[in-house]
């Protein structure tokens, strides 16, 4: 199966698959070694861990492609790929979704907001007129080369106008031809409930730790109905907290002794990174 058909398959089913983050190649191994069935190719992770900056609309359309690149090179699950805004207006939309695809995307995630775009938990966000993103969403759909790559259309409406006209927004979105829409930042059960009940297409909630979103956990959003379920940046703010206590201790005592069953083994580190495979094709082309 194409990667672009098993997204849709498994978006189709509305059982709300979880789509973990990954900034990079190696956190996207651990997704696949851990039997998810996808992955989310995280804008805000890239622009946290390949820039040190936060997620503002810093990211250009050649590094996420590069990163999307890189990490369908380094597995098999397709990719859902974060295009933000889409990288301005709707011609360069039908370029965005040119690149991603060629990159390796199954399919991509755009938004209505004002560009620069904010992480969708971040407050002072604006969104663009709707007819504006319908055009988008058009040249996303007329871009696309396989018809199955999916095209999720998200609005931040919600924290700008209220519930219900994030939804009428949605619902514009899926008569312009988005596959799949995605309202951000729901305040409560009952509203995301809401979103799955009254948008026809699948639909995509995203779970931001310390975010606006109650986290209801899989089960209750496959009772909802919801399709997939974005954990973004868990690997992220995992590693990110590994991190200092681990090299805070190397500097207090001047050793890892102290953190040592924090640390993955160098066996498991080689391998998570399939060294075994790279191994393997030295020794077929050696002389």
């Amino acid at each position: 199966m194409r990667p672009t058909t098993h997204l849709k398959t498994l978006l189709a089913q509305k059982k709300a698959v979880t789509l973990p983050g990954a900034a990079n190649a190696m956190f996207a191994r651990v997704i696949e070694d851990l039997g998810f069935e996808a992955c989310y190719v995280t804008g805000a992770g890239i622009a946290n861990m390949h820039l040190g900056a936060p997620d503002i609309g810093l990211t250009t359309l050649t590094e996420i492609a590069n990163a999307a690149a890189a990490i369908s090179d380094a597995i098999a699950l397709p990719l859902l790929v974060d295009a933000d805004t889409g990288f301005g207006n709707p011609v360069n939309m039908h370029r965005t979704v040119k690149v991603l695809e060629r990159a390796g995307a199954a399919g991509i995630q755009i938004e209505d907001q004002v560009f620069p775009k904010k992480c969708g938990h971040f407050s002072g966000k604006d969104v663009i007129a709707l007819p504006e993103m319908v055009a988008k969403i058009k040249a996303a759909v007329d871009a696309r080369r396989d018809q199955d790559f999916q095209i999720v259309a998200r609005t931040d409406a919600r924290a700008l106008v209220g519930l219900d006209q994030a939804i009428e927004r949605a619902q514009a979105f899926i008569e312009a031809g988005a596959d799949v829409t995605f309202v951000e930042a729901p305040l409560s059960f009952d509203e995301m409930a809401r979103i799955a009940r009254e948008l026809s297409v699948p639909q995509i909630a995203n779970i931001v730790y310390g975010g606006k979103t109650p986290d209801p956990g899989r089960a209750r959003l496959a009772e909802m109905g919801f399709a997939g379920v974005l954990y973004a940046n868990a690997s992220l703010q995992a590693a990110l907290r590994a991190a200092y206590e681990v090299l805070g201790s190397l500097k207090e005592h001047g050793s890892l002794d102290q953190v040592a069953d924090r640390l993955a083994s160098f066996d498991e580190r080689q391998r998570v990174v399939n060294k075994p495979l790279w191994d393997a094709m030295e020794a077929r082309y050696k002389e």
